[in-house]
């Protein structure tokens, strides 16, 4: 049994503060230890103060072509090699690729107007702070901000420089508008096309709640918004992007171009574990549409929209086989949208707690065990949809309902 409700009560908010303080050392040793690798020249500038070599020396490089008018050239890989050599100075192996639609265009031009540490660092701020922002609004308790940075996805999205962070905060300021703004949450949610792979159950769930006005909102801004980048850095931009996707998905995905263990899907686990990749791809398609199932069913049902947009954010992350650890942020919206549901039991503690070794332990495992995390997530969503049912049925409804037919 609880104990006494004011007992119960104390208990809980003592465990809430016990888990915001260790958060918030997380966070402060994440700092800690990004402060290291700046001061040792291995976190965005080497021993002479040029560029290293990682993600964002991709964005920052196709932000000056855009600036000098050759936006285009960012999706040849040779000319976007040439254009990160110079940023960095010296020539390096490896392909840095550039495979965004337009959209993103408007923000790499921004970041490179500004020196490259300097763009880099303001890129880490505003997108942390976006997302806490986003998470902790949806959670209703700013001390969500503080859990949702300490999560270990996080810190692999600074290090890297990449755009994890405001693709879950899209993600969650999306969600969080749907239901009481729709016009809005669907031009937020059509600025998510900057990376289709992650909009493709959108569609599907906005049909299934009969959310038309964001449905076509969403329709509206992403083809806006990526016309007129067209418009301002070249058409040629719109068939550079579908050329770039093609060689992209070919490299990276059905071919390994950064290790089976870098893409935290069904489909990498597989291929990870030696499989054959038309039995990688069956697995994978069955995969995606049992979420596509599960989605659907749970926005046309009238169970709470917290645990809709639990849901599909949840989904979101095992849809698709093309997805990386910098990413996984975006598992953070669905979590805050758990605890809008409802405060979490001991099992779905647990659980949220296989994320962090999940996460931490990839860099040293052959498979991509990160992939574990979007399931644990997946398991809480799937234990809450479970409870929305009864177990059995009630033998005096039964009786009733018999009687009521004779």
């Amino acid at each position: 049994m609880k104990p006494d409700g004011p007992a119960w009560l104390a208990t809980t908010r003592d465990s809430g503060k016990l888990a915001v303080a260790v958060a918030a050392g997380v966070v402060f040793g994440y700092a800690i230890s990004l402060s290291a690798l700046f001061t040792r020249h291995v976190w965005i500038l080497d021993a002479q103060g040029r560029p290293n070599v990682g993600d964002f020396l991709a964005f920052w490089s196709a932000g000056h072509l855009a600036l000098n008018g050759a936006a285009v050239s960012a999706y040849d890989p040779h000319l976007q090699h040439l254009a990160e050599a110079a940023a960095t100075g010296h020539g390096f192996d490896g392909a840095l690729e550039w495979p965004y639609p337009p959209l993103f265009f408007f923000v790499v031009a921004v970041l490179a107007s500004l020196p490259y540490a300097g763009a880099f660092v303001a890129w880490c701020v505003a997108t942390l702070a976006l997302y806490a922002g986003v998470t902790a609004k949806i959670a209703a308790k700013g001390s969500a901000a503080v859990v949702a940075c300490a999560a270990p996805a996080v810190l692999a999205t600074l290090m890297a420089g990449q755009n994890g962070l405001l693709t879950a905060s899209l993600i969650g300021l999306s969600l969080l508008l749907i239901e009481k703004r729709p016009a809005l949450g669907g031009l937020v949610l059509g600025l998510l096309s900057y990376k289709p792979q992650f909009g493709i159950l959108f569609p599907l769930a906005l049909a299934a709640g009969g959310y038309w006005r964001s449905f076509a909102w969403a329709g509206a801004a992403a083809l806006v918004s990526n016309g007129l980048a067209a418009f301002v850095f070249g058409a040629g931009t719109v068939d550079g992007f579908f050329h770039a996707m093609g060689v992209t998905g070919d490299m990276r995905v059905a071919h390994a171009g950064m290790g089976w263990n870098k893409l935290q899907s069904v489909y990498g686990l597989l291929r990870a574990l030696h499989c054959p990749g038309v039995a990688a791809w069956a697995a994978q398609a069955c995969a995606s549409a049992a979420v596509a199932v599960g989605v659907v069913a749970s926005w046309r049902s009238r169970i709470a929209y917290a645990l809709k947009a639990a849901i599909l954010a949840a989904a979101i992350p095992l849809a698709t086989p093309y997805i990386l650890v910098y990413d996984l942020p975006m598992l953070s919206v669905a979590v805050a949208f758990l605890f809008r549901h409802r405060n979490f039991d001991g099992v779905e503690i647990v659980l949220l707690g296989v994320t962090i070794p999940c996460v931490f332990a990839l860099p040293w495992l052959p498979i991509p065990s990160a992939f574990f995390a979007s399931l644990a997530v997946g398991a809480i969503v799937a234990r809450r949809c479970h409870a929305m049912f009864p177990r059995r049925i009630d033998p005096t409804w039964a009786k009733a309902s018999l009687s009521s037919s004779e």
